[in-house]
Order: structure tokens, then sequence, then C-alpha cells
């Protein structure tokens, strides 16, 4: 469960990285570029935690997907950037596409240690 909160707490730095990035180029303070910065390290970071028991491809998709998904929507409801009907069904699709990966990805078993059965008297010949 620990993982998942990371996953979870990597998405959200990277969304506020990501945000705090356009809100230094539209304004003058450069601090949001330092803030940027920290949070993408900090996301990076809590996603190394996080693919220790998740899937690399499931953690990635979920960290890019969501990611992408709520910075488009938080940047038109800050940043008054603009949302076609295209955007929203490409937006859609991706979250379809997140929904499918995680449910077709089985958990771990645990690997039982694989006994080679001893060979005697049989040698390969160079």
């Amino acid at each position: 469960m620990i993982y998942w909160i990371f996953l979870g707490m990597a998405i959200v730095a990277e969304i506020t990285g990501t945000l705090s990035m356009k809100w230094s180029s539209i304004s003058d303070d450069n601090t949001g570029y330092i803030f940027m910065l920290v949070m993408i390290t900090l996301s990076y970071i809590l996603l190394s935690f996080s693919v220790k028991k998740i899937a690399l491809g499931v953690a990635y998709a979920m960290w890019e997907g969501i990611g992408i998904l709520i910075i488009t929507v938080g940047s038109v409801l800050l940043f008054d950037e603009s949302i076609s009907l295209l955007k929203i069904l490409g937006l859609t699709t991706l979250v379809a596409g997140i929904a499918l990966l995680k449910s077709g990805t089985r958990s771990k078993k645990e690997r039982k240690e694989d006994v080679v059965p001893e060979k005697r008297g049989q040698h390969a010949v160079v």
C-alpha cells in the first residue's frame, strides 16, 4: 500500500512542478523554476520508490497519464488555455488506456527457487 502512496505523491509532485513552470514563464518571478526543479526531482525519486512493488509500465503510465490529465485541466482553469473536443477525446483515450493497462497487470507471485537437476557425466565438447 505504501508504494501506491509513493506513486500518488510522485504524481502530485509532477503536477505541481509542471504547473509552477508555466506560472514562472508568464510571471517575472524565477523562483518558480527552482520550485519546479525541486518538485520534478522529488517526483522522480518517489516514482523510483513506487516501482519497487508496482509494475514499471503501470506506474509510469499512471504517473504520466494522470499527470497529463490534471495538468491539462489545471492549465485550462488556471492559465486560460484552450481545450478542444479533440483534446478531450485524447484525454479520454489516455484514461481508458491506463485503465486497461492496470486491469491487465497481474500481481507478482512469489518465485519458487528453480531446482536444476544435477547432470553427471554430461560435459560439453569443445
